[in-house]
Parts: structure tokens; C-alpha cells; sequence
């Protein structure tokens, strides 16, 4: 028998408590062993649960406890869940988290940590929540150089998004439905912000490009500017905006990495990913494109992936597996102004819009019909750096009233 423990018993720490149980049967032949909870850490108190006697509030008393082998982290964020973690690792104990938060800032540390001590670091559940994708990019795809990850991230601004576009909701109204059907926190700034996102984008390009990606070298926008003109402007173009996440490797061995509303076309394999659902795509040279799509969060699903984890651990107590990256560095993320972009740019339509937009960017492509706002002028730029489109639009003398990456997807 392998005794796990799991630290944290919200949303996803008791949907793992519960599949272990339930599934108990089917996942000791899939493990080999049979697993059982030892320790539950928690600071609540369960008494009607049929597992009641599990609960602890000493993590000394899970560190301490030399037949707990693995260790499941489901308490979010990055204090005590890192020092939590890393001690685990010190002491012998394999680590399964769903923390994204974790992963993204602290990865390359305990990864390097579980390999010092010939254990296993899996987070397979921090990316797209029951989606396998982590896994395949790691084993399935391994013959591929990847060059480009893509995906919509965040269940709850897609649902946002998907309402503004379907519906016409305004963004206040949408978020507003999003927090009544649960979709949305109280302070939903960590996934109208696009910080959510940007730690599932370090994750996956720190996992498909070998090096660690931090969040804080990723340039971040949310949804809060985006408008319903907005959105009927992306329609005229026979497009859509959705919130991505993005990671490209450079031809000089840098990455561009971005988390920002996208406008994409409707023919892209990403535009009919619509409500809490995340689709992510991975490009690589040998097989194309390649689409994941599904949930992705909630207790079940998440736990699913969790547990999955879990069973991999059990097969490999004795033997490492390969999953791992290196730290990164300073330099490694190209600045977001040298990053290669088109904007769709809604203007003021003066007099001297079409002047204007000639001498500023030459030929563009322009966008027209019944869902551009009167009295705009709309029209995608060619390619160029951000930095020197800035520059265009500031001296180009248009009152600009929103402009929004386009993307090939």
C-alpha cells in the first residue's frame, strides 16, 4: 500500500480525496499498489466526512511521517505551498500540485530539487485543469521541435468573451453573469487581468522550450478594455477576439512570449472554443498543428488530472521520469516591443484618417461594413515591431480608440 497525503481540502484537494476513494478499485490496477489518504492538511475541520480521522492541521505531521510517500498540494498560491513543497522534496517525498501559481514562479527550482533526490515533481492539473497536455507535449509530441504554443487559457474571461460576442453583453454585464454562474471570483482580477493565463503560458513554454519562463517576463493585458465595438469591429473582419496565451521561438534561440486579447480569424482552429472551455494549440514542425480542447478547471476534472499524476508517481517511485527544464535568464524573453505584430487599430474617422494611415503605415488591409462603429475607420497594419508601430501611431496623428494584436492561428 502507498499512503499519499494531500495539503488543502477546497475544490480540488477534496475532488482528489474523493476519486482516490471512489476509484480505489481501478486505480490500484492501473498503479500497481493500492494508495490510501494518511494525512489530510487543513485548518477546517471535517467531522461528518467518512474520512475525518485523516485531517490534520501539523504539516509536521506529513514531513514527519516516513510512510507517506507522495504528496498532493492543493492549497493554491505561493506561501506556504513553496516552503510546504520544497520541504517534501528535501525529505524523500514525491510532489503532485495543481498550483500554477507555484509551478510558473518556483518550477525549475523543485524540478531541479526532485531530481537532485531521484523523485518525481508533477503538475500535470496546473495547465488546462482535466486536459491532457503537459503529458503529450512531453512524450507524444517529443519528436517535434515546437515552435509556437498558442491557447485560450482561461475559462472564465472565454465565457466573458463568448457573451460579448454571441450576446452583445458589454464587459461589466458579462463579468457580472460570469460571478452569478459561479464562473467568476469575487475579485476576478487574477483572470480579467490575464494573470491566470500568463502563468499557464510560462508553464507550457518553459515545458515545450526547455527553459523556464517567469511571469514577470511576460507581457500581460487582460480583457478589462475590451468594448462590444470592439468586438463588432473583430466581427467585420470575419473575426473574433479571444484572450491568448502565446509563446514563439525566435530564429536566434529567444522566445516571445505574450498574454493579450487576440484578434483571430474565424477559420482558426482556435475561434470555436467558446464559454469556460480552453482550447491550446501546439505547432511543431513534423506534425502541424495540433489542438487540445475541454474543461478546464473544476473539481472533478482537475482532480482527474491530479490523480493521474499521482498513479504516475506510484509507478515510478523508484525511478525518475524524464519531465524537467532549465532555469531561465535575463534576455531569454525577447522585450515585447521587439516582438513581430499586426494590430487591428480602430481610429476617429476625420478628413484625415486615410492620409493619415497612408503616410503612417502605406498599405494596409482595410475593415468596413455594418459592424464597424460610426464614425470609426478600422484597418489592420502590416507586420512590424510594436515598438516601431507605437511609433507610427504617435506621429501618425489618429485619434486611436483601441488597437488589438491580430494573430494567425
Amino acid at each position: 500500500m502507498i499512503y499519499v497525503a494531500i495539503m488543502g481540502h477546497g475544490v480540488v484537494g477534496s475532488g482528489v480525496a474523493e476519486v482516490l476513494r471512489k476509484n480505489a478499485d481501478s486505480i490500484a490496477r492501473k498503479a500497481g499498489e493500492g494508495i490510501a489518504i494518511r494525512k489530510i492538511l487543513d485548518l477546517r475541520e471535517f467531522p461528518d466526512l467518512p474520512y475525518a480521522d485523516c485531517f490534520t492541521k501539523d504539516f509536521e505531521e506529513i514531513v514527519n511521517d516516513p510512510d507517506i510517500r507522495i504528496v498532493v498540494e492543493t492549497m493554491g498560491g505561493l506561501s506556504p505551498s513553496y516552503e510546504y513543497v520544497k520541504r517534501c522534496l528535501e525529505t524523500g517525498k514525491s510532489v503532485v500540485t495543481s498550483n500554477k501559481e507555484l509551478v510558473a514562479a518556483k518550477g525549475d527550482e523543485l524540478l531541479a530539487l526532485a531530481r537532485k533526490n531521484n523523485l518525481n515533481f508533477l503538475f500535470e492539473a496546473s495547465v488546462g485543469g482535466g486536459i491532457p497536455i503537459l503529458r503529450p507535449i512531453d512524450q507524444c509530441l517529443a519528436a517535434n521541435e515546437v515552435t509556437e504554443i498558442a491557447g485560450i487559457l482561461n475559462g472564465t474571461t472565454n465565457f466573458m468573451l463568448t457573451r460579448m460576442i454571441e450576446d452583445g453583453m458589454s464587459f461589466e454585464d458579462a463579468l457580472a453573469l460570469a460571478q452569478q454562474l459561479g464562473y467568476a471570483e469575487r475579485d476576478p482580477s487574477a483572470d480579467v487581468g490575464g494573470h491566470d493565463a500568463c502563468r499557464k503560458i510560462c508553464i507550457l513554454a518553459s515545458l515545450a522550450f526547455g527553459k523556464h519562463v517567469y511571469p514577470a517576463q511576460v507581457h500581460t493585458e487582460g480583457i478589462t478594455a475590451i468594448t462590444s465595438e470592439d468586438v463588432r469591429t473583430a466581427a467585420a473582419a470575419d473575426s473574433v477576439i479571444k484572450l491568448i496565451g502565446r509563446a514563439v521561438m525566435q530564429e536566434d534561440g529567444r522566445l516571445y512570449a505574450t498574454v493579450a486579447p487576440t484578434v483571430i480569424a474565424k477559420s482558426s482552429l482556435l475561434s470555436d472554443v467558446n464559454d469556460v472551455f480552453n482550447g491550446i494549440m501546439v505547432r511543431g514542425d513534423a506534425i502541424g498543428d495540433v489542438v487540445f480542447y475541454g474543461r478546464g478547471a473544476g473539481k472533478l476534472p482537475t482532480a482527474s488530472a491530479v490523480v493521474a499524476d499521482v498513479i504516475d508517481e506510484v509507478k515510478h517511485l523508484k525511478a525518475r521520469k524524464y519531465l524537467f527544464w532549465e532555469g531561465g535568464y535575463e534576455g531569454y524573453v525577447i522585450p515585447h516591443g521587439e516582438g513581430t505584430v499586426q494590430m487591428l487599430v480602430r481610429a476617429a474617422d476625420t478628413a484625415d484618417a486615410a492620409a493619415q494611415i497612408a503616410a503612417a503605415f502605406g498599405e494596409v488591409q482595410a475593415v468596413s461594413g455594418d459592424g464597424v462603429p460610426a464614425g470609426d475607420v478600422a484597418f489592420i497594419t502590416p507586420a512590424m515591431t510594436e515598438s516601431a508601430l507605437d511609433a507610427a501611431l504617435a506621429a501618425s496623428g489618429l485619434t486611436v480608440k483601441s488597437r488589438l494584436r491580430v494573430a494567425q492561428l
